[in-house]
C-alpha cells in the first residue's frame, strides 16, 4: 500500500484526486490551501468567522464514489432568502458541520464520512490568514480573489506572496499535514494556480521543513495554460523553479502536457491573455536530472483541463 499525499487546491486538485481515487493499493491524503477569499467561501469566512470551505469541499467530493450526485447536490446555489442567496449547499453544510463539531478538521472528517471518501482531506492550517501578493511595482494585492482576478489593464508580475495571520503573530500548520508529507511514498503537487492554490501551502511554517526531510518522491504536474496576472509567458521551467524555490529541494518527476489544442481553442484563451505552456529542446536539457514525462494529459471542452484518467494512468506507471 503506497502512501500518496497531494498538495494544492481548487479545480486542479479536484481533477487529480478524481483520477487517483480509482487506483488500487494507494492511501490518499489531500492537503488543501486555506486562503480562498472569493464568492460564497469568502462571505462565510467574513460573516461567520469560519475557514473557507470551497476547496476542501471540492477535494472531498472528488474522493467520493458518489462524486457525480454529490457534486450536483452540493454545488446547488441557494436562493430561498436574501441571507442564503449566492451560497452553495456544500459550503453551508461544511460550515455547519464544523461549527457543530467544534472545529474545522472534525467537520471535514464528518463530511468525508457522509460521502464515504477514499482517503482523507486535510486543511494545511486551521488559522485564518490573508494571502498577499507583492508586485514588481511594489504594489500589494490583499486576498486570493484580488490576486486571482486582475483588474482591467496591464498588471505587473508577482514578485512574492506571503500570509498575513488574522489573530496571531504567525500561521501554524495543522500538525497531521507534517506527518502526511513526512510519511508519504509520493507527494504530488499541482496542477493549479501557482500563487493562489499551490504556493500558499508552502508558506505555512513547518511545511517547507517537512519537504526537506521527507524521503518521498516528488511529482509536479505543470499547468497546461498560463494565467493572466500570475504566470504570463511562463514555460515549464518557470513553473518548476517557483515550486522548488518554495519547497527548498529539487523535484523528482515533472509531468508536462504535450498535446497542443487547436488554434480556435487557443484563440479563446488568447482573448483572456492566456497561452499554451510549451516546452522546447533547450528547456528539456535544463530540466535534467529530474525525470521529464511529456504526454497528452488534457481534455478539451468549454475549457482546457487535465484529464483525470490520463493523469491517473501516468502516475500509476510511475508507482
Amino acid at each position: 500500500m503506497k502512501k500518496i499525499t497531494t498538495i494544492g487546491g481548487g479545480t486542479g486538485q479536484y481533477v487529480l484526486l478524481s483520477g487517483l481515487r480509482d487506483l488500487e493499493d494507494i492511501e490518499i491524503t489531500a492537503v488543501v490551501s486555506m486562503v480562498d477569499s472569493g464568492g460564497s467561501a469568502g462571505r462565510l469566512r467574513d460573516e461567520l468567522g469560519v475557514l473557507p470551505p470551497a476547496d476542501i469541499l471540492k477535494c472531498t467530493v472528488a474522493l467520493s464514489p458518489f462524486q457525480d450526485a454529490a457534486r450536483k447536490i452540493l454545488q446547488t446555489r441557494l436562493n430561498s432568502s436574501d441571507k442564503l442567496s449566492g451560497h452553495n449547499a456544500g459550503n453551508m453544510l461544511l460550515s455547519m458541520l464544523s461549527q457543530y463539531a467544534g472545529n474545522f478538521p472534525d467537520g471535514v472528517k464528518a463530511l468525508g464520512e457522509i460521502l464515504n471518501i477514499k482517503g482523507r482531506v486535510l486543511p494545511v492550517t486551521i488559522d485564518r490568514a490573508t494571502l498577499v501578493a507583492e508586485l514588481t511595482s511594489g504594489m500589494r494585492l490583499y486576498g486570493e480573489a484580488a490576486i486571482d482576478v486582475p483588474c482591467d489593464g496591464q498588471r505587473e508580475k508577482i514578485r512574492e506572496v506571503f500570509l498575513v495571520p488574522h489573530h496571531s503573530e504567525s500561521v501554524s500548520v495543522y500538525e497531521p499535514v507534517i506527518s502526511a508529507i513526512s510519511e508519504a511514498d509520493y507527494v504530488i503537487i499541482g496542477p493549479g494556480d501557482v500563487y493562489t492554490s499551490i504556493v500558499p501551502n508552502f508558506l505555512v511554517p513547518g511545511v517547507k521543513e517537512a519537504f526537506k526531510n521527507t524521503k518521498a518522491k516528488l511529482i509536479y504536474v505543470v499547468n497546461a495554460m498560463t494565467k493572466y496576472g500570475e504566470t504570463d509567458g511562463f514555460t515549464p521551467l518557470d513553473f518548476l523553479r517557483i515550486i522548488e524555490d518554495h519547497i527548498g529541494r529539487d523535484l523528482n518527476y515533472i509531468l508536462v502536457n504535450n498535446k497542443k489544442p487547436s488554434e480556435e481553442v487557443l484563440q479563446r484563451y488568447h482573448d483572456q491573455r492566456a497561452s499554451f505552456v510549451d516546452l522546447d529542446s533547450n528547456q528539456r536539457e535544463k530540466i535534467k536530472p529530474r525525470i521529464l514525462i511529456e504526454e497528452d494529459l488534457i481534455e478539451i471542452g468549454d475549457f482546457i483541463r487535465h484529464s483525470p484518467a490520463k493523469l491517473a494512468e501516468i502516475i500509476k506507471n510511475i508507482f
